[in-house]
Order: C-alpha cells, then structure tokens, then sequence
C-alpha cells in the first residue's frame, strides 16, 4: 500500500504557527537566567503535537497519532463510526471500547470510510416504492 492510499487528518496548522510564535516570545525569557530554558519546552512541545497528532487510514487499518505515540487499530475491530456531541468523530470497536478519532470531525466520516473501499448507504435508496 502506498502513502498515496493513506488519508491524514490533522490539527489546524494555525496551532502550529502559534506554538513558533509562542518560542519566539519565550526566547529573551529563557536567554536571561539559565534556570529558565524549561520555559521553551512548552512551545516546543505545543509545536510537536500539532505537527504529529492526528489519525491516518488506510485501507488495513486506522493509526491514532499523539504527542509521544500512535495506537493502531485494524478496521476489523470498528463496529461503528459515530459523531459525538462535540462534532468529533468517534469509533465503537467490537469490544465495546469508545476511541476519539483525532483531528477528525463528524462531518469527515465519508471521506475516512471511503478510504476502505466500502460504500456508505446511501438514505435515499433506503425509502420504498410503493405499489404502482
């Protein structure tokens, strides 16, 4: 499978520009005692998180990316994909285990799911016809 056959979902990148920002603000802070460079960590930090925190999909499997760490979680196991009150976009696995799919919104399941090869039911075949 290809990077080309792999939908990312990520953060804002305004966050991104935030946190460069932000280290650029802290750097006189941190320049003037030593006991201060921890204040750079952060930004720093903030910076990491919003570059690498999201979900990526793929046809196999789906790849939940923190901070420090990703969880993966073959598409066998997802029971249900849902959004929540929030707007996000949440995965029932079929041991009962709700996941917040990061950086992805409710309103973006159709684009996660066609990633799968599968189709969504369409709700306008789902009406009857009636007897002619």
């Amino acid at each position: 499978m290809s990077r080309a056959d792999t939908v990312r979902f990520r953060h804002n990148q305004a966050i991104l520009v935030a946190a460069i920002v932000a280290f650029i603000g802290a750097l006189p802070l941190a320049s003037a005692r030593w006991w201060l460079l921890w204040v750079l960590l952060v930004p720093l930090a903030a910076a990491v998180w919003a570059w690498r925190a999201g979900t990526d999909a793929d046809a196999r499997e789906l790849r939940l990316r923190a901070l420090v760490g990703q969880r993966r979680v073959p598409w066998n196991r997802v029971a249900e994909l849902a959004g929540d009150p929030k707007g996000r976009a949440v995965a029932r696995l079929d041991d009962g285990e709700v996941v917040v799919l990061p950086a992805v919104r409710a309103t973006e399941l159709p684009r996660l799911v066609a990633v799968t090869g599968q189709e969504l039911p369409d709700a306008g075949n789902d009406q009857q016809t009636g007897d002619q």
